[in-house]
């Protein structure tokens, strides 16, 4: 089904016809949170709705079962990030249990057998691994949403270490950089930050990003062609973000969307996930 351009009143919105898109579906109910490419084109969706992640071979409609922890228990998955310099699967493996306290995992996979082979419990009462990124220094760096952190495990570490902690941080959710600058969103107070890091690696308190158009539920964010793109869950839109010191300007690429908090640059392609909808979409890559 073609989706017509629309421009909705006081904002700029770039709709991108869906016949120009290929969609990769999962099972019902997989709910993906978030999506990642293989460096072989593979798209790789983490479930938030049960202990497993699929796979769909580049240029498939349908992605098919690729790591299964039911093992662990009722768990399931937020973020996933190929590392393909690592040849690992970065995962974030949520507890899904009824207590008042909620933990999670990062969880590392061979990127091409999906065997298991890293496991770090993040610390505290209450935390939730939620995202991730891996910096210029080839640190991975990690979003903790309840626990208001970012975490940063360094090549070879066996566990990460804090990074950042600011109540700020409280409700972070996706991170990324724009070359050496880290970027972070909160998704329960509709922000996107700047986090400073100092010579030494030290990072600063979080600087506000004024942004010309309100966003609701920023989720999923990802870096490119030096733009930011994100997905909003609460709003139904794809967004690439120009920003411009601590003032940023907001193009909605896509709306009408069923909870997208999933999105991934690959090459010329941008790719974005529907939750609830269990599909995955892809568009040509803003320039």
């Amino acid at each position: 089904m073609s989706r017509t351009p629309v421009l909705a009143a006081g904002l700029s919105v770039l709709l991108v016809s869906a016949a120009m898109a290929a969609n990769v579906s999962v099972p019902a109910m997989a709910q993906p949170e978030s999506i990642t490419v293989a460096p072989n084109g593979d798209l790789i969706l983490g479930s938030s709705s049960s202990p497993k992640i699929y796979r769909a071979k580049k240029g498939s409609e349908q992605a098919d079962l690729f790591v299964d922890v039911s093992a662990d228990g009722p768990v399931s998955f937020l973020g996933v990030l190929s590392d393909a310099p690592t040849n690992t699967l970065w995962a974030c493996e949520i507890y899904t249990t009824s207590s008042s306290s909620r933990h999670s995992s990062l969880r590392g996979f061979d990127l091409k057998s999906g065997a298991a082979k890293f496991r770090w419990d993040l610390p505290g009462e209450q935390n939730l691994c939620n995202d991730f990124v891996i910096g210029p220094d080839k640190a991975l760096y990690i979003s903790d949403t309840m626990g208001g952190k970012i975490w940063r495990l360094a090549p070879g570490a066996s566990a990460a270490e804090l990074f950042s902690d600011d109540r700020t941080l409280l409700g972070i959710d996706g991170i990324t950089f724009i070359g050496d600058v880290l970027y972070e969103n909160n998704v329960i107070f509709n922000k996107l930050y700047r986090v400073p890091v100092d010579a030494s690696g030290k990072a600063g308190r979080p600087v506000d990003i004024w942004l010309d158009k309100p966003i609701k539920g920023p989720d999923g964010m990802r870096a490119a062609n030096g733009k930011l793109f994100l997905t909003e869950n609460r709003a139904g839109k794809i967004d690439a973000v120009s920003v411009n010191g601590e003032t940023a300007s907001v193009t909605v690429l896509q709306e009408g969307l069923a909870a997208p908090t999933a999105i991934e640059p690959f090459g010329d392609t941008l790719w974005y996930g529907e939750r609830t909808a269990d599909v995955a979409h892809s568009m040509p890559l803003p320039k």
